[in-house]
């Protein structure tokens, strides 16, 4: 360790580093000067042009084309939303559940965003089935199994939970999708918690849709995210939510139809989200020039690194232990979680919190210092622990 190359260099693109130990990238993350770059780019294009919606479109070709590059899929199988809520919203209006076919099976790894846009099809005829955890941070597949029927159109999974970090392992996923996939059902794979911490690849895993955003481990900002679609699935799905960026010719101006694009872009909506195409496109430069693997062994080999230290102070995690059933995420449970994360930052060892527990969200720029610096912050507010 360290696993990504010239790391101190890598690190010297971040102002707040080396002052702040971040470990919050599950929330935020953290900004890079080239990000940084961008984003006064757009005020001052602004400043310069005006409007340039030539150079605006453009980039949003180049942010579809670098998300593709970071999937291993099509541009065409790319959408580029508000949200990871936008991309949900506008698979769910494709989907009719007044027929027999009604059944949305999530698993309780969800987060709030995409559990509450499932229940919200609820008025649309859908019924909702919840698959539950195992204490032990899991969802048994053998659960899903049973919860998977003829009736059932969608299976919504969340990759990584947000309240401890417990991961779906790849082969757990295969297995889901080919259960679903036999009994007529599509699966919809929520990777905002893992997209940047390591390699997905959709096709491998056989999920027919991905969705997230840009601005936890890709580095980017708010107010952008992306939605895979699988190329054979896409034009059987016509949206109800939709915007001219959605159409086949946004130009055509036409207020007479909807005439959906025949790629994912169907799934877009008005305006893109111009000031932030800037930012997202700057964070996936570096994640892409980086690399996806060097990334995720670097990820993997500081967050067992972490649970070492953090095992060898007695400090309890909820996460899973086994490589293979986490992600970038360590959850540490609390007696008072927000006053410890407040405690914490005071120290300059920034977290955040949820469930009971604090969350230490570990990416390419954390070192062994930051490490001990969590740890070190820890034993000394040790009082606040869980």
């Amino acid at each position: 360790m360290p696993l990504i190359a010239d790391l101190a260099a890598i690190r010297a693109r971040f102002a707040s580093l080396p002052d702040l130990a971040y470990f919050s990238s599950g929330s935020y993350g953290l900004l890079a000067d080239s990000v940084r770059a961008a984003m006064v780019r757009y005020l001052d294009d602004r400043v310069a042009s005006g409007a340039d919606w030539g150079e605006w479109v453009g980039r949003l070709e180049k942010v579809r084309g670098q998300v593709a590059a970071l999937f291993g899929v099509d541009a065409d199988e790319i959408a580029i939303t508000a949200s990871a809520s936008a991309g949900i919203n506008a698979l769910a209006s494709a989907i009719d559940f007044s027929g027999p076919r009604n059944t949305v099976v999530l698993s309780n790894f969800e987060f709030p965003t995409s559990a509450q846009i499932w229940h919200a099809q609820e008025g649309a005829g859908a019924r909702i089935v919840h698959v539950a955890e195992a204490p032990e941070g899991i969802v048994p597949l053998d659960a899903f199994a049973q919860a998977i029927d003829e009736s059932t159109a969608v299976v919504a999974i969340s990759h990584i939970c947000y309240r401890h970090g417990g991961k779906i392992p790849d082969a757990d996923i295969r297995e889901i999708v080919r259960i679903a996939h036999a009994r007529g059902a599509i699966v919809v794979l929520d990777c905002y918690q893992s997209a940047g911490s390591e390699r997905i690849d959709p096709r491998a895993l056989g999920v027919d849709a991905c969705v997230g955003g840009m601005l936890k481990y890709l580095i980017g900002t708010g107010g952008i995210g992306y939605l895979y679609v699988r190329r054979g699935l896409i034009e059987t799905l016509t949206p109800r939510t939709t915007g001219w960026f959605a159409q086949a010719k946004p130009d055509a101006m036409d207020i007479f139809a909807n005439t959906p694009s025949p790629t994912a872009r169907r799934f877009e909506g008005g305006t893109p989200p111009v000031p932030s195409l800037y930012g997202a496109g700057a964070g996936l430069d570096i994640i892409l020039d980086l690399g996806i693997d060097a990334i995720g062994a670097h990820v993997q080999a500081i967050t067992r690194l972490a649970l070492d230290r953090l095992a060898a102070e007695d400090i309890g995690v909820t996460t899973p232990d086994d490589d293979a059933r986490r992600g970038p995420l360590i959850a540490i449970p609390a007696s008072d979680e927000t006053r410890l994360v407040e405690l914490l930052a005071a120290d300059k060892v920034i977290t955040s919190s949820r469930d009971g527990k604090i969350r230490a969200g570990f990416h390419f720029y954390n070192d062994a210092d930051d490490v001990e610096r969590l740890v070190r912050a820890l034993v000394k507010h040790r009082a606040l622990l869980g």
